[in-house]
């Protein structure tokens, strides 16, 4: 990947229906990922999708497949999503007690390594990650749901840790996911954020996914 910044669509807003064909969609219409949130019930209150989906989505599309583990004991379950066809792994700071150690497990596999922070996490939290991690993820919304609205608060929290990253010379991509629309991207992306996950912007255009990533296409290029 060349680009400056990355769009990444969040198929948790999409037609489970018409997968196929939402995947196609979005691709055709230039996002640059294809982001799969998994969740366990228990780390955050929604279940949702496993190494199945990951499976389908990478027969679907050879774009990277941007895999979100909301789970507990996430290193249980990533050579399976590794094997599945994930492009990138990334964990949560909450769930992971060594998390260099597993960052280094998610290289071992061959995936971009990627570490979380929740809202309510302190910024301070990520810093073991930030010389391991290839991608670290801001949530700017409680992981759980989409159609969450955005949380102004984490504007500041990307910048400073965008002024960590920088400080370190990290080449880490800078991602953010929740209520990012063609109100907050911007916002985000002059707070230094690289990577932005939209979902609900993107399937739930009114004038249909195309029309969103067309739209949030245009304040990155």
């Amino acid at each position: 990947m060349t680009n400056k910044y990355v769009l990444s669509s969040s198929i948790l807003s999409a037609d489970f229906a018409r997968l196929g064909e939402e995947i196609a969609t979005v691709d055709t219409a230039g996002v640059d990922w294809i982001h799969v949130d998994v969740m366990d019930g228990h780390f955050v209150p929604n279940i949702t999708m496993g190494p199945f989906i990951v499976e389908t989505c990478r027969r679907i599309t050879k774009l990277p497949l941007d895999v979100h583990l909301m789970i507990e004991n996430p290193e249980r379950y990533l050579e399976a999503f590794a094997k599945a066809g994930a492009s990138g792994l990334t964990v949560h700071v909450e769930t992971c007690p060594d998390i260099v150690g597993t960052l280094k497990q998610i290289k071992a596999l061959g995936c971009r390594a990627g570490a979380v922070l929740n809202p309510e996490t302190p910024v301070g939290t990520i810093q073991p990650a930030l010389k391991e991690a290839d991608l670290i993820l801001v949530m700017s919304v409680h992981p759980g749901y989409s159609g969450q609205s955005f949380m102004p608060e984490s504007i500041a929290r990307v910048s400073e840790i965008r002024k960590k990253l920088d400080a370190l010379r990290s080449s880490a991509w800078l991602e953010v996911d929740g209520g990012i629309d063609v109100e907050t991207l911007p916002e985000m992306k002059e707070a230094g954020a690289t990577a932005f996950v939209a979902a609900t912007a993107i399937f739930k255009n009114p004038q249909g996914p195309a029309a969103g990533v067309k739209a949030l296409r245009a304040l990155l290029d």
